[in-house]
């Protein structure tokens, strides 16, 4: 090999005639300088690559940036976590899991299985919740695979639809980085080949327009290290020119005799540290770099706060400060936890230790205890408010009126009271009502004393539009009349809607108005957009 500072030079046995007449050479090609020529220029050429290669890696651990925070958030889970509020979620960053094929049609995208993306703008206001993510200064990442359900590579075996597939909420949700949770069924050597083609080729597509893609391969460790198959996912990954930001070690779960109710992170090192070296191999054979340095720069680590699946073991806060130091020192490039959905204690007395939930960890803590802790590594951005408990976004002053044909649900109305759980529209943002409210408006600034009863969800998004109200009575009812009197039980048709009469009227038409008035002389046979489920009507 032609180290970087030589150059080979072919020996000469003695000095050629020209030489000592001060002639230049005669214009002669033998068949020895030839393959000398050819022998220089290849070697050259080989340590150009290694020089090249070198440079990159150089330049890439000169720019490392700090070791930083991202909670993984289930989506689908209900209830629903308010990801997007800087309440509930305090950091910048968030994994956002998980898309997988849907459960009718392997090779469309689906979150959980079950919505696709038109469903889970509706159903979960997924495209507002991630452009106020962006709009606060945060950057989210989609995570696709998971413990459960099917990944796409797995059910999808077209290699065009699977990489549109892939692409598809990449570019729905202007996002730049994503996650590849493959676990269990989900990791073999078939569908491993595929995803890493598709990914390359989603990646090629993106450059061509000035765009870049940032994968993480998220995999499942012993407290040896990665299995066989996951060393060989992230080889198909490489060799297919994936440019792979990182490999994240799912730090859980490790079995019966491993860890104890009293702390994990001695198996948590042992895990990390076991990949790393294998990391350190792969990586150093892909041109990434060869040191231990460069090795732990391309890692990230994941654990399940709290009780584990596995009974005996159990994550406490003591193993998490032991972790962001861990991480600290080794200059790890991220860490994550599952999940934000679980970020508090069970039980809303005392504390229900022991519990395996999806909605709370299971050990004595305080709200958010673990985002707090984990959020002091100092690559870690913060959401951006206007103070630190708004869920709302200040007054816009003199904003245009909000349009009700591009709006998904009502408007906003002084007057109407509403109820938990009811959405509306407001200066072109959606707004949910934490509690019952009347008169206070989603985006006046909240006060220490009297907090807002609004939850912000995010900007209307573009292609919006007004929904349809949900029937509960599809029956022929003659259209309400103003000469008509009605006694109770009476059903009309007021401006295509069906009603029912509470009470005898007379010239009182329906009220159009959403939500309707308690009371009110109709009540409304159908469910209006925004209307919780179970409302009193």
């Amino acid at each position: 090999m032609v180290k970087d500072d030589e150059q080979a030079k072919p020996e000469m046995a003695h000095e050629p005639e020209w030489a000592t007449l001060g002639e230049p050479p005669p214009r002669q090609l033998s068949l020895l300088r030839i393959v000398v020529f050819l022998t220089v220029l290849a070697m050259g050429a080989a340590g150009a690559v290694l020089v090249i290669k070198r440079s990159r890696a150089t330049a890439a651990a000169s720019t490392r940036a700090a070791p930083w925070f991202a909670p993984y958030v289930d989506v689908t889970l209900t209830p629903t976590y308010a990801f997007q509020s800087p309440v509930a979620n305090p950091v910048g960053n968030v994994a956002l899991g998980f898309v997988v094929a849907r459960n009718s049609t392997s090779c469309t995208p689906s979150w959980g299985g079950y919505y696709t993306l038109d469903a889970a703008a509706g159903a979960l206001n997924l495209d507002a919740r991630i452009a106020q993510v962006k709009a606060q200064g945060g950057s989210p990442t989609i995570s696709f695979g998971g413990q459960a359900n099917t990944e796409l590579a797995v059910g999808c075996t077209d290699a065009k639809q699977l990489a549109e597939a892939y692409l598809e909420p990449v570019q729905r949700y202007h996002v730049d980085s994503i996650d590849l949770d493959i676990e269990g069924s989900n990791l073999t050597a078939a569908s491993d080949a595929r995803r890493a083609t598709a990914i390359a080729a989603d990646q090629k597509t993106l450059a061509a327009s000035g765009q870049r893609l940032g994968v993480w391969l998220t995999l499942p460790v012993s407290t040896a290290g990665l299995t066989a198959a996951g060393i060989a996912a992230v080889k198909d990954m490489l060799d297919a020119g994936v440019e792979l930001q990182g490999v994240n070690l799912l730090a859980m779960d490790f079995g019966p005799g491993v860890g104890s109710t009293h702390g994990m992170i001695g198996p948590v090192r042992d895990a990390l540290n076991g990949a790393h070296g294998q990391l350190q191999s792969t990586f150093g054979a892909a041109g990434l770099g060869s040191s231990a340095a460069a090795a732990w720069h391309r890692i990230g680590a994941t654990v399940m706060i709290g009780q584990n699946d596995i009974a005996n073991e159990r994550f406490t806060l003591d193993d998490a400060r032991q972790l962001i130091t861990f991480v600290a020192q080794n200059g790890l490039a991220r860490l994550s936890m599952w999940s934000l959905n679980r970020d508090s204690e069970c039980g809303s007395v005392f504390a229900q230790v022991g519990v395996l939930s999806n909605t709370c960890s299971g050990i004595a803590q305080t709200p958010l205890q673990f985002t707090h802790v984990f959020s002091q590594l100092p690559g870690t951005s913060t959401a951006r408010t206007q103070t630190a408990q708004a869920d709302t976004v200040p007054q816009v002053a003199q904003a245009p009126p909000d349009n009700p044909a591009a709006s998904p649900y009502p408007i906003w109305d002084a007057t109407s009271g509403y109820v938990a759980g009811y959405k509306v529209v407001w200066h072109r943002s959606i707004y949910q009502a934490k509690w019952f409210s009347q008169g206070a408006a989603p985006d006046a600034p909240a006060q220490s004393s009297a907090p807002s009863p609004w939850l912000l969800i995010g900007p209307i998004t573009p292609g919006a539009h007004a929904r349809k109200p949900e029937l509960l009575d599809t029956g022929n009812h003659p259209t309400w009349s103003a000469s008509t009197v009605y006694r109770q039980g009476a059903r009309v048709m007021y401006k295509d809607l069906p009603y029912l009469a509470r009470y005898y009227s007379h010239a009182q038409p329906p009220s159009s108005a959403l939500p309707a008035q308690a009371g009110a002389a109709w009540q409304p046979l159908f469910t209006a957009p925004g209307e919780p489920a179970g409302a009193v009507r």
